[in-house]
């Protein structure tokens, strides 16, 4: 069973308009700068391996408040036994979300057929070209299963949306504006602004992020975008 290292009973950030629960996964196949989880990803030992009986049962305590379960983590799809884990969630009849990379499509496309999640949040980091991925992932990326991933989603077999969080001087707003044309898919593609709080490169904590009243206005031109 996968270890359950972060246990977040109630989030409105998670999953845009549900109040979900958050189940933390250790370890990570990408090694983005910006990010603000790292920890996880380079020391998880350093916390607890949570219960699964007892996240369980506080699910059930808070069944009447939250709307369903986002899985994230780390990667969760680096986990081969994930889709146990979700079963185990899935026949306490929750709804399950599932933040991801893309990096695996073929268990992406698995738990979709399986009908294992109700909603995809694929992070993107930048254009689809290798030089500004790998840029943005830390290290060199073969695009194609990243490619095959956001093609399984667009076949619209469960909901979904990309997600792309917007750093100055890793994407600029013409990258914004030719990930919105790759991607084509409405207000499915949304954006997030960089947290320079805690990043994975110390570096990072010294940029400014963009206006919030700036990247909506980018946001709302590449959704405009079909």
């Amino acid at each position: 069973m996968i270890e359950i290292k972060g246990f977040l009973e109630t989030s409105f950030s998670d999953w845009t308009g549900k109040l979900c629960s958050v189940l933390f996964l250790p370890t990570c196949n990408f090694r983005c700068p910006y990010c603000h989880n790292h920890p996880l990803i380079f020391h998880p030992e350093q916390y607890a391996t949570l219960s699964w009986e007892d996240i369980l049962t506080r699910l059930h305590s808070l069944r009447e408040w939250i709307d369903g379960v986002c899985i994230t983590g780390g990667e969760p799809t680096c986990h081969a036994d994930l889709p146990l884990l979700l079963q185990k969630i899935k026949r306490n009849r929750f709804l399950i979300k599932l933040d991801t990379n893309g990096s695996n499509p073929q268990m992406l496309e698995a738990l979709i057929e399986g009908k294992e999640i109700d909603f995809v949040s694929m992070d993107v980091k930048a254009p689809l070209d290798p030089f500004q991925y790998s840029r943005s992932t830390g290290l060199p990326i073969n695009l194609k299963p990243i490619l095959e991933s956001i093609e399984i989603l667009k076949r619209e077999k469960v909901e979904y949306e990309f997600r792309m969080t917007v750093i100055p001087g890793f994407h600029r707003e013409e990258d914004i504006q030719t990930l919105g044309h790759q991607l084509r898919v409405g207000r499915r593609f949304v954006l997030q602004n960089f947290n320079p709080e805690n990043p994975s490169d110390p570096s990072l904590k010294n940029i400014v992020p963009y206006d919030p009243s700036v990247l909506k206005r980018i946001e709302k031109e590449v959704q405009a975008i079909q």
